[in-house]
C-alpha cells in the first residue's frame, strides 16, 4: 500500500495550515488547463506569526530556512485548497523565491533551499522543480520570504 501525501506530511509532523486569503485585489491561486499558478506566500506560520527580518541584518540562514518551510506549507495548503486533494500535485514545475536581503547578502539559494527540501521531503520527485532564489529589499508585512508557486496537475 502506497502513503498519501497527507500521510507524508502527518509523518514528517507537519501540518498545513489553512489556505490563507488574499490580503490585496489578487487571488490565491489560478488554474489554466493542467497548471496550478499559486500567488506568493509569506513566512506567515499556522499560529499567524510571521517570520520577520531581513538575511544579512539579523536573519540567519536557519531562520531563513524555516521562513521558506512556512511558505512552502502555505503553497501546498493553497494547492489542497485549489484542487481538493494533494494526491492531484503531478509535478512541482517552478518555486520563485524573494527573501528579504541587504544588499551585499549572497546567500537566497541557502533559504529557499529551506523550502525546496519540503517539497522533496513531503512529494518525493513529484516535488523536484526549477526556481529562482532573489534578494529584494523588503517584502509585505515586513516577512522575511515570499514564495510562488507553478504546480502541473492531475487532469
Amino acid at each position: 500500500m502506497s502513503t498519501t501525501i497527507e500521510q507524508r506530511l502527518a509523518a514528517l509532523g507537519l501540518t498545513l495550515p489553512d489556505a490563507p486569503a488574499p490580503v490585496a485585489n489578487y487571488v490565491p491561486y489560478h488554474i489554466a488547463g493542467e497548471l496550478l499558478y499559486i500567488s506568493g506566500q509569506i513566512s506567515k506560520a499556522g499560529d499567524g506569526t510571521i517570520v520577520t527580518g531581513r538575511l544579512g541584518d539579523g536573519l540567519s540562514i536557519e531562520q531563513g530556512q524555516l521562513a521558506a518551510r512556512h511558505c512552502a506549507l502555505n503553497i501546498l495548503a493553497q494547492a489542497r485548497a485549489a484542487l481538493g486533494s494533494l494526491e492531484r500535485i503531478a509535478q512541482v514545475l517552478r518555486l520563485n523565491g524573494f527573501v528579504a536581503s541587504t544588499p551585499d547578502s549572497g546567500d537566497q539559494p541557502k533559504v529557499i533551499n529551506g523550502a525546496s527540501d519540503l517539497m522533496v521531503e513531503v512529494l518525493g520527485d513529484a516535488g523536484r522543480h526549477t526556481r529562482v532564489a532573489v534578494g529584494v529589499a523588503s517584502l509585505p508585512a515586513g516577512c522575511a520570504v515570499e514564495i510562488d508557486a507553478i504546480i502541473r496537475i492531475k487532469l
